[in-house]
């Protein structure tokens, strides 16, 4: 499963701005992360563009526009150079980060917050804090497929620190942390090479390639259009307690299709001999045409009526 759209509510939301350098205010700092994130459809870009709003934040024209898949974004404005994102990202710039500055960072992490540092040149002079609360059925989903006895391991290109947090939270088997698009697509066919099912969840961008190589992709019905697209089954709510019940449903189509086939069968196996007289030379019975085409019908009769079944079949 991916977390952001997926565990998460998918609808982040800016806890706070920090500027760590004495020449540059917090509102300075906001100026820099609104005029890069413009230009970006991230949903967690949107939640610094409403914060901008709500604080009535002029937006800047930034150039030399760039979003670098799982990492952030970078651009110009006017003669500065901007970078927002992640560590991997700070690195990329060869940005460097004050102790104290990653110190604090590392602490908002640890709370399950997602952390992006602007850099402004090659220092990091700041960072946004953004939260997305974790659904309220996830929990309960999770536990559900779990004891059915389905390991759940989120992937997610958040920090250690913050995947760490709701992993503990929601108690999974496992995670990993800090995965670009093709980090969660080589992980799923290791898991296949190994002989195993996957089925992944997801509702981003990032999550296509991963959706498209699972055995079962599964796509919230809340997220982008090209994860829908990469999906076989999309959960129209995005609530992961769909899983547990599309996983059941099919149990239970199985079984019927069985019961089909018994009673679809079962009139043939025991019809055609007599038909064909098997029974004469012993009681004299022949199986008249009428009673024939009379049982045929009761066999489609029984295969509609076991399939209406599915119907009244309890999935919660």
């Amino acid at each position: 499963i991916d977390k952001t759209g997926t565990v998460t509510e998918g609808k982040p939301s800016v806890e706070k701005v920090v500027s760590a350098d004495p020449n540059l205010t917090e509102r300075d700092v906001l100026e820099k992360i609104v005029a890069l994130n413009n230009s970006s459809e991230h949903p967690l870009a949107q939640a610094t563009l409403r914060y901008g709003q709500e604080n009535k934040i002029d937006i800047k024209p930034v150039s030399n526009f760039e979003a670098i898949t799982g990492k952030g974004v970078m651009g110009s404005l006017e003669a500065e150079k901007l970078a927002l994102g992640n560590q991997k990202l700070m690195e990329h710039i060869k940005a460097t980060i004050d102790p104290e500055l990653e110190g604090q960072v590392r602490t908002a992490q640890k709370q399950g917050k997602t952390v992006s540092y602007l850099a402004v040149g090659n220092r990091a002079v700041g960072f946004v804090v953004i939260s997305d609360k974790i659904k309220p059925s996830s929990a309960d989903a999770i536990r559900k497929l779990q004891n059915e006895g389905i390991e759940v391991i989120m992937f997610t290109g958040d920090n250690e620190d913050t995947a760490r947090a709701v992993s503990e939270t929601l108690r999974l088997d496992g995670f990993k942390a800090q995965m670009l698009p093709e980090d969660k697509l080589n992980e799923i066919r290791k898991l296949q090479n190994e002989g195993k099912k996957v089925a992944m969840a997801g509702d981003g961008i990032n999550d296509a390639p991963a959706l498209s190589q699972a055995d079962i992709g599964i796509a919230m019905g809340t997220g982008t259009d090209v994860a829908i697209q990469s999906a076989a089954i999309t959960l129209v709510k995005g609530d992961l307690n769909g899983i547990a019940k599309a996983r059941l449903l099919s149990h239970k189509v199985m079984a019927n299709i069985k019961g089909n086939l018994f009673f679809a069968l079962g009139y043939n196996i025991l019809g055609i001999p007599v038909a064909a007289g098997v029974l004469y030379p012993f009681f004299g019975i022949l199986l008249s045409p009428m009673i024939a085409a009379l049982a045929m019908s009761f066999s489609s009769v029984s295969v509609i009526l076991n399939s209406l079944g599915l119907r009244k079949a309890k999935i919660d």
